[in-house]
């Protein structure tokens, strides 16, 4: 068994686990100013409140594990993204002290609220960002990142910012469908609409722009015989959009968010791809960067006791709180 590709496994699935989980947080904090003042907000954020914090266990686990199994990743990456990892740091931080302070201090909510959808879009942007930054490449000279402080600030990371956000919006506007009834599931119904046409336009936009950042993009998506094997990818993807486009249609209301998770694994699938098998494009492999095999082995351990537990506390967790969100406030 290759221990490296076994641990780039790991930290793709715990990247996941955290954008299904902390992105519908995320993307409710985004679209929070288009719910009235009053009961319909307090829903909106009473479909989180018990589960938010357990959420970004996900992206500790994701840090960790590059910094753990990959560290000359880490020690490029850092660098190369230290204003936007700062940002989504603060925005993430504001957006906890929001949560606990909307409730405890009612005669600043507005300023709490506020709080809540900044810090929200700023980790949001960031996000998307980081994981442009990546894409468009990093400038490594003798195993150090050799670039500027702005290199991470381009016109197309600026489009996966944007992307990112949009697909949040997704998630969030459809997680509320679920857990929301009466006025605000049909508040939900429409920005669930608009997030959709969004994400698929940025989706595609992004896609598109990544044929042009580097010929080896190009050609694992155009030439032969990578094509077959990574074309399926944008096939499937615009058929869960369909998919999802009929579910709001008709008012379903688990298959929209199912269906927006499809779409995000989808996605992850195709820059996965578009990268494979760098981890600091262009010049360093998952393989130039992992850490000694001893060192793999002996945190392997660790993962296999603690993640059944994190998976165990979460699942739990989202069972006691499976409910619908009342008119009150309250599951």
């Amino acid at each position: 068994m290759d221990l490296t590709i076994l641990w780039a496994g790991i930290i793709a699935f715990a990247v996941f686990a955290y954008v299904v989980m902390d992105g519908f947080d995320l993307g409710i904090g985004v679209l929070f100013p288009t719910f009235k003042v009053g009961p319909e907000r307090d829903q909106a954020m009473n479909t989180i409140a018990p589960v938010w914090d357990g959420n970004e266990t996900w992206l500790v686990l994701g840090g960790g594990g590059l910094f753990a199994a990959f560290p000359l990743a880490y020690a490029v990456l850092l660098p190369a993204t230290y204003p936007l990892v700062i940002a989504m740091l603060l925005g993430l931080v504001f957006r906890g002290v929001a949560f606990e302070f909307r409730w405890r201090d009612p005669a600043h909510r507005p300023f709490w609220d506020a709080a809540f959808t900044g810090g929200s879009l700023v980790a949001s942007m960031a996000q998307g960002m980081i994981l442009g930054a990546m894409l468009q490449g990093i400038e490594v000279a003798n195993r150090a990142y050799a670039g500027s402080w702005f290199d991470w600030l381009t016109p197309y990371t600026l489009m996966t910012g944007l992307g990112t956000t949009a697909g949040y919006a997704l998630l969030g506007s459809t997680w509320l469908i679920w857990k929301l009834e009466g006025p605000a599931q049909d508040h939900a119904y429409k920005l669930a609409f608009k997030a959709m046409l969004a994400t698929g336009a940025l989706m595609a936009a992004v896609s598109l722009y990544n044929l042009t950042l580097r010929p080896e993009y190009a050609d694992r998506w155009l030439t032969t015989p990578e094509i077959l094997f990574t074309w399926p990818i944008p096939i499937a993807t615009a058929i869960a959009g369909l998919f999802l486009w009929r579910a709001l249609i008709k008012r379903r209301e688990v298959a929209p968010f199912l269906l927006s998770l499809l779409l995000f694994l989808l996605g992850m699938a195709g820059l996965g791809l578009t990268m494979y098998p760098d981890v600091v494009p262009p010049d360093m492999t998952i393989w130039d960067a992992a850490a000694p095999e001893r060192s793999q082995i002996f945190m392997l351990v660790g993962v296999a006791l603690t993640m059944p537990l994190i998976i165990g506390y979460t699942a739990w967790a989202y069972w006691v709180f499976r409910g619908k969100v009342g008119a009150d406030g309250y599951h």
